[in-house]
This record gives C-alpha cells, sequence and structure tokens, in this order.
C-alpha cells in the first residue's frame, strides 16, 4: 500500500493540497485527518471530494496518540483495503513520530510531502520560535511545497528557497499558490526517519464550539475579525464550517490572517475550531450570542 504524509504548520495549506492532490485520483484512497478539538472540520471538507475520510481528533498522533494511530490505520486496513492512504498529521505533530509508528507496522513505501507557508516561514525560523520542530518537517520530508507565494515577496521566497535547501538538499522543491501543482506529484520515498537531538512540545490550548444555528457571513467575519485582535485569547489557528445567509462558508485564521471561501458541500452543524493559549470560550459565546456546547 502506499503511504502519503501530508505535514506542515497551522495554516499552512495541507488540506487545500490534499484536496487538489486527490482530485483525479484513480487509486482506492482513504484519508487519515488528525486534528484538535472533539469535532473536526478538515476530514468534512476533504470528503466532499467523494475521498473516504476517517478522523483521529483531540490530539497529536506523535505523542498521546501514537498508539491510536496505529490502530485505526490496522482497521482501516482490515475494513477499507485502501490502495492509498493519505495521512494528515495536525499541525504541530513531529514527522518523526509518525514515521516511527509506520515503522512498526512494517510500511516503506512512504512520501512525506512537507507544506511551507513562505509568508511566516523566516520569521518563525529566525526566531526559534518552533524550536527544532522545522528540522523535523523539512528533513524528513521527500517533497516540499512553498506555499502562499502569492503572500511573500520574491528576496523571501528565495530566503526560505535557500534555508530549506541547506537543510534537506535532496528534497525535490515546489513553489505555489493556494498549494496547487500542475504536474503529477512524483514519489520520494522515505530514506528512514531523522529525530532531531533536542525535542520539541507544543502545549497549545483546544477548543471545539458546536454553532447551533446559522449566523450572518458578517457576524462570524466580526468574530474573526475579533480572534486577529486577541480578544478571545492568543489564539494561532481557528477554522470554522458554518451556513451563513450567503451560504456555506469555510473560514480559516492562521497567524494574522483570515481566509473565507464558499464551501461547496452541505453543512448540518456548523461548529468553530480553535488552537492557542488561554482561550477565552466564555467570552466566545458572548460575542456569538447564543447557547454553544463546550
Amino acid at each position: 500500500m502506499k503511504i502519503t504524509v501530508v505535514c506542515g504548520l497551522l495554516g499552512s495549506g495541507k488540506t487545500t493540497f490534499i484536496q487538489g492532490y486527490l482530485k483525479n485520483n484513480k487509486l482506492k484512497t482513504v484519508v487519515l485527518v488528525n486534528d484538535f478539538g472533539s469535532a473536526g472540520i478538515d476530514g468534512e471538507i476533504i470528503s466532499t471530494g467523494g475521498i473516504e475520510t476517517i478522523e483521529l481528533p483531540s490530539g497529536c498522533v506523535c505523542c498521546t496518540l501514537k498508539f491510536d494511530l496505529i490502530t485505526t490505520i490496522e482497521k482501516i486496513l482490515k475494513e477499507l483495503k485502501p490502495e492509498h492512504l493519505v495521512i494528515e498529521p495536525s499541525g504541530v505533530a513531529s514527522v518523526s513520530g509518525i514515521l516511527e509508528a509506520l515503522e512498526i507496522l512494517k510500511f516503506d513505501n512512504i512520501t512525506v510531502v512537507g507544506i511551507i507557508d513562505a509568508s511566516e516561514f523566516l520569521e518563525f525560523y529566525e526566531s526559534g520560535m518552533y524550536g527544532s520542530f522545522f528540522e523535523d518537517q523539512i528533513v524528513n520530508s521527500g517533497i516540499l511545497i512553498v506555499n502562499k507565494i502569492d503572500f511573500s515577496n520574491s528576496a523571501d521566497i528565495a530566503r526560505t528557497a535557500e534555508i530549506i535547501a541547506k537543510m534537506n538538499p535532496s528534497a525535490i522543491v515546489y513553489k505555489t499558490v493556494r498549494a496547487m501543482i500542475d504536474d503529477s506529484l512524483p514519489e520520494a520515498k522515505s530514506k528512514g526517519v531523522y529525530k532531531p537531538e533536542s525535542s520539541f512540545h507544543f502545549d497549545f490550548d483546544t477548543a471545539s464550539l458546536p454553532l447551533k444555528h446559522s449566523l450572518s457571513f458578517g457576524e462570524i467575519e466580526n468574530l474573526f475579525g475579533d480572534i486577529a485582535k486577541g480578544i478571545h485569547g492568543n489564539i494561532v489557528r481557528a477554522k470554522a464550517l458554518i451556513h451563513t445567509d450567503r451560504g456555506v462558508y469555510r473560514f480559516d485564521f492562521s497567524y494574522g490572517k483570515t481566509d473565507a471561501v464558499p464551501f461547496e458541500g452541505n453543512c448540518t452543524n456548523g461548529r468553530l475550531v480553535l488552537i492557542g493559549d488561554m482561550i477565552n470560550r466564555t467570552s466566545l459565546i458572548k460575542s456569538l450570542g447564543m447557547p454553544v456546547l463546550l
């Protein structure tokens, strides 16, 4: 069975890449999504393309959920018998931990695709904000996609490419907008697990809030504006799938930027997923003006 692991920081474009990657898929494929919170969103987004999607929520597959990852993959193999398994770990998962789990299962046909946000990479890298985390993802990736080049300038894009080339000179590198690649993705099998000498673990607070009735587009837009201002806590990533007065929309916030795009599928239960530090659930509920189940 072919396995593709798609990794990248929060908001780098993993889900968008998978949607495009599997658009003309001919293999029987299952996507295993690991999202934070009790009610994930990414699985539903990917499944609108007709792809079988399994969610493994509420944690990080590289640490607390490693055993769950192994047992879930074993169950997928037994019950669904896919030809291709795509794993989308949380944006704060270390790739080495996932590859170690796949080694236990004795898989060797593995391609790791790393998605890098060109508009944020240099700031995070130079500040050391994510410690050895970048190293883990970049060195373990056979294919690296420098995404969001439309939000960055040519000097920063060139500098980003230079840094990742030094960290992983053998990787195949693409520069993209919305993680779109025109050619078919080549296979770049994993050469073994690389684990940085120093470990790095994220201690983020997470929340999944079911939204119980339709809200207007403007109300959700204002909510995400307040999130960007830090009114509801130090939130680094927020996602919402909601039926608004303009139709069903997917809202994405990451590191100060908000994107809102129409969603082609149905949305019977709107929800909001947040990742950050000291999330103020009380102020979120008050701003929504509605009862929310926590």
